[in-house]
């Protein structure tokens, strides 16, 4: 794995490029498209039907997958724990064997459902909410955001990240896993927008689409923001596929 977890000097936040220039009917077509989307998401994880890119990807894949396993397991997450996006539990089902308690917030009633079916487990307990409205009702020992930082806009990640200092009490663990740039994560009949673009189409298997906000944030960029939200974080990149970032709110 290649490491960035020592950037140098503090690069500055992200400045919004004038007015929101995702509106919120964007926002809402992104969440509609997730909630559509449920019932094949997984195959983006799985590397199947218009994700197969073919066995050699596959077990590169899978290899970063592991290495990404191995460093949630070295935060040592426990207590109660917050997962944001939680989708179909693909994460949550590692995050509940190391938490006391879990509370999972999705937007998408779809998601959650097969997230619950998936774990049916009493120690989780899901909320449906608009993350970009959603804000905590009490503090949290850990927080963990899977897939999710890539679909905020630049301009509103500032307050995203305040959200989650707010969720989390002094000291607490944050843990982001999100993915780098390259297009053999994505379909096979996806293109990857222009860089520095924030919003790109996305199809479902039937051929539906949506316009939905993907923002592959560099890590210097990320350290940056975390920074300035109170956080204290460590950035990590495996070769090929995902970012990390693991820390501690100050």
């Amino acid at each position: 794995m290649g490491s960035q977890s020592d950037l140098g000097q503090t690069p500055p936040v992200p400045s919004p490029p004038g007015p929101d220039p995702v509106a919120s009917d964007i926002l809402a077509e992104m969440s509609a498209y997730y909630d559509a989307r449920a019932s094949e998401f997984d195959e983006w994880f799985a590397r199947a039907g218009r994700y197969n890119r073919g066995a050699a990807v596959k077990k590169r894949w899978d290899a970063e997958v592991g290495e990404v396993v191995r460093i949630l397991e070295a935060t040592r997450i426990q207590g109660d724990v917050l997962e944001l996006a939680g989708g179909t539990g693909i994460w949550t089902e590692r995050l509940v064997n190391m938490a006391h308690s879990l509370t999972v917030v999705d937007a998408s009633p779809a998601m959650i459902e097969r997230n619950r079916r998936r774990l049916d487990d009493e120690r989780v307990t899901y909320v449906v909410a608009d993350l970009f409205d959603w804000r905590p009702a009490r503090q949290y020992d850990a927080v963990a955001f899977c897939f999710w930082i890539s679909h905020v806009p630049v301009e509103r990640l500032t307050g995203f990240l305040a959200t989650v200092a707010d969720s989390l009490r002094p000291g607490g663990t944050v843990f982001c896993l999100d993915s780098r740039r390259t297009p053999e994560s994505t379909a096979i009949d996806h293109e990857l927008a222009p860089p520095n673009t924030q919003l790109t189409r996305r199809a479902l298997n039937d051929g539906r689409e949506y316009r939905v906000v993907k923002n592959f944030y560099e890590p210097d960029s990320l350290r940056g923001a975390f920074d300035a939200a109170g956080f204290d974080i460590e950035v990590k990149l495996t070769d090929s596929f995902f970012f990390v970032v693991t820390g501690q709110r100050r």
